[in-house]
C-alpha cells in the first residue's frame, strides 16, 4: 500500500534546531522522528513511500535513501530550484506536493495515507482505512480528543454525529471552541482527491483543501481515535517529547543503549568513573561521551554522542546535543545546548558565540580554551544567577 509523509516544511517554530536538520530529522535519542514514522506504516503494510522535500532536503535523502533497510520502498519529490548551484526550497504547500507527485506520474492509485514528518504516534492504521472505507469517503481526519484548555493550540474539526465533517476551527479561544477534536495531521484519501486541488500552484490541505471539500459537500469525514500522538511543532513540543521517551510516557519508543544503572542508560564506550560522579536518572548518554569527576546530573536529561562534560558541570533537566562541551562549572538547568545555541524551555535562545560564551559551551572537537576551572566557575555562576543561560 502507499502513503506519503509531508517533510517540505522549514521548521521556523523549532529553531534554531532546524537552521541545520529538517524537522524530520529531529532526533528522539538518537533517532530521527521520521524512522518512528516509516516503522509505524511498514508494521501497517504501507511499503511503497512518496516524500516530498525541500528545505534541507539532502539531509532527508542522505540518510533513508531508497528505505530498503527500513524494510520499505521511498522516493522523493523536490520542491524547489538551484540558485549558483546550490538547492534552494521552496514548499508549495502540502496539497501542492501531492499534486506535484500525481502530475510526474500517476502514484496515487488506491486508498494511501498522508502524515506530518514532525509527530511521534502510535495509531492504529489499519483500523482508521477499514472505518474510512466504511464511510465511502474521500477524505478522513484521524483526531484526537484534547483537554478543552489545550484547544487553542490546535484546529478543531466540527463533525455530525455520523462523523462528517461541517467546519473548522483554527486555534479557538476555549469559550468558542465547538469540540475538542482536534486535526492531528494523519489523513487518508481516495486517488480522486487530487481532483479537487490544483496543478503548479502553491495549495495547502488544511487551510484550502479542506474547507473546499465542506463547501461542496463532498463524503469527508474524520474519526476521533485514542492513540500516543506527540506533535513536535515548536521547541517546548520537542523538550515534552524527550522527558516523555525518558519518563516512560511514550510507550512506542525505547530507550538505547545499555542500562548501566537504574534509570541510567549509556551508548558505546562512555567514559566515566561511576564512583566520582553524582548521576540521578532518567539519564541517556550517549556513546563516546566523556563525563569527568565531579560532574552532577539530574534527569530527565539526554547527553547526546561525542560530548565532554567537564569536571565539577551540572546538567538537570536539560538536553544536550552531539559534540557538545561544557566546561568546568557550567551549571545548566532546564536548558538544550544545540551547537552554538542555549536555548530555554519557553524556546528562548541565546547565540553563545556571539554573545562570546563560547569557551563555556563549545563543539568539543574544538581546541580548549586557556580559561582555569576557577574562572569557569565563577563566570557560569555569575550567568546562571543572572539568568542567561
Amino acid at each position: 500500500m502507499k502513503a506519503m509523509i509531508l517533510a517540505a516544511g522549514k521548521g521556523t517554530r523549532v529553531r534554531p534546531i532546524t537552521h541545520i536538520t529538517p524537522k524530520p530529522m529531529m532526533p528522539i535519542l538518537q533517532k530521527p522522528v521520521m524512522e518512528f514514522l516509516l516503522e509505524l506504516l511498514r508494521q501497517h503494510g504501507f511499503d511503497q513511500i512518496m516524500v516530498n522535500v525541500s528545505h534541507l532536503a539532502e539531509e532527508i535523502e542522505s540518510y533513508f535513501r531508497d528505505g530498503q533497510r527500513f524494510g520499505v520502498q521511498i522516493a522523493y519529490s523536490f520542491e524547489g530550484h538551484i540558485v549558483d548551484g546550490t538547492l534552494v526550497g521552496q514548499a508549495i504547500g502540502s496539497a501542492g506536493g501531492m499534486r506535484r507527485i500525481q502530475d510526474f506520474s500517476p502514484f496515487f492509485d488506491d486508498t494511501f495515507v498522508v502524515l506530518c514528518g514532525d509527530a511521534l504516534i502510535d495509531l492504529d492504521l489499519t483500523a482508521a482505512v477499514k472505518w474510512h472505507k466504511s464511510k465511502g469517503a474521500i477524505a478522513t481526519i484521524v483526531m484526537k480528543s484534547v483537554p478543552r484548555e489545550e484547544v487553542s493550540s490546535y484546529g478543531v474539526v466540527v463533525t455530525d454525529e455520523s462523523g462528517r465533517v461541517k467546519a473548522f476551527q483554527e486555534k479557538p479561544n476555549v469559550n468558542e471552541a465547538l469540540s475538542t477534536n482536534i486535526n492531528t495531521g494523519i489523513y487518508i484519501f481516495e486517488p480522486e482527491i487530487l481532483d479537487y486541488i490544483p496543478s503548479g500552484v502553491e495549495y495547502d490541505i488544511g487551510s484550502q483543501l479542506f474547507p473546499k471539500l465542506v463547501e461542496i459537500g463532498a463524503p469527508f469525514y474524520a474519526i476521533p481515535m485514542d492513540f500516543e500522538w506527540v506533535d513536535i511543532g515548536k521547541v517546548p513540543d520537542y523538550w515534552r517529547a524527550i522527558r516523555g521517551v525518558l519518563l516512560g510516557e511514550i510507550k512506542n519508543v525505547r530507550i538505547p543503549g545499555h542500562e548501566v544503572a537504574p534509570g541510567i542508560y549509556t551508548g558505546l564506550n562512555v567514559a566515566v568513573n561511576w564512583d566520582k560522579v553524582d548521576i540521578t536518572g532518567p539519564v541517556y548518554i550517549g556513546g563516546m561521551t566523556r563525563i569527568e569527576d565531579g560532574v552532577k546530573i539530574v534527569g530527565p536529561a539526554m547527553i547526546s554522542s561525542n560530548c565532554w562534560i567537564c569536571s565539577g558541570a551540572m546538567v538537570d533537566n536539560s538536553v544536550i546535543f552531539d559534540w557538545s562541551r561544557l566546561g568546568p562549572g557550567v551549571s545548566l538547568v532546564d536548558k538544550l545546548v544545540f551547537g552554538r545555541y542555549c536555548i530555554d524551555k519557553t524556546g528562548a535562545t541565546i547565540d553563545l558565540q556571539a554573545a562570546a560564551l563560547d569557551w563555556l559551551i563549545t563543539d568539543a572537537r574544538h581546541t580548549i580554551p586557556s580559561h582555569t576551572p576557577v574562572e569557569g566557575q565563577a563566570i557560569a555562576e555569575l550567568l546562571r544567577t543572572n539568568g542567561t543561560y
